[in-house]
């Protein structure tokens, strides 16, 4: 079996163990091939039982939005990576940034750093969308509205007592794009807020971009 014309086929896509072992079932000694491959560039590891195409593979390799939603999971992509994504802030993002209902956790792999924000249930749910990256890979992100959400609710120290500082921190301090802002969409906003951590400045976020 030619096992690169295989992975191939898979290259658009995260390998868990799990399915590079089925892919060697016919090997007697499973583990060494998997060795053999990682040596070879055929495979390339991610974290602990987590593999993509390696270099030898000459075609599309995971996204990386797609990459952060397999390293840990349950997750989205959200904060700065999804409000980046979605064009509201100006800066290109290179560490990506999720919420998940686990523990927080930072990752540095050979396809750079991945880290993940804690959310509670139900907050968590809200907002979510399914983002086409290619014809081949689809990643979960955040909405723009959950994303700028994320974003104070997961930030230290930032508590936004009127709209004004709310107008400060979004537009001034993070460069916002005011016309996206405007886009927003404040009655779904305004449907997640009871179950939403740092409520109080979250509302003033509302009724800020409800008046420019």
């Amino acid at each position: 079996m030619d096992f690169g014309q295989v992975i191939q086929a898979y290259a658009e896509q995260p390998l868990t163990r799990q399915v590079i072992l089925s892919l060697l079932k016919d090997y007697r000694r499973p583990n060494d091939k998997v060795h053999e491959l990682l040596k070879e560039g055929i495979l390339r590891p991610i974290k602990k039982g987590l593999y993509i195409a390696g270099p030898a593979i000459k075609t599309n390799k995971p996204e990386p939005f797609l990459l952060a939603n397999h390293i840990l999971g349950p997750s989205y992509v959200s904060l700065d990576s999804a409000l980046s994504y979605h064009g509201l802030i100006p800066e290109r993002v290179f560490e990506i940034s999720s919420m998940t209902t686990k523990a927080s956790r930072r990752f540095t792999t050979s396809s750079g750093v991945f880290t993940y924000a804690h959310l509670d249930l139900p907050y968590y749910s809200f907002g979510l969308k399914q983002a086409k990256l290619t014809d081949e890979q689809y990643a979960m992100i955040a909405s723009p509205e959950k994303a700028l959400f994320d974003k104070i609710a997961a930030t230290a120290g930032i508590i936004l007592r009127s709209q004004k500082s709310a107008a400060v921190y979004l537009i001034e301090d993070l460069r916002m794009d005011e016309d996206i802002l405007k886009g927003l969409n404040t009655r779904m906003m305004s449907s997640w807020l009871r179950d939403a951590p740092k409520r109080d400045s979250l509302s003033m976020v509302i009724k800020m971009i409800e008046k420019l």
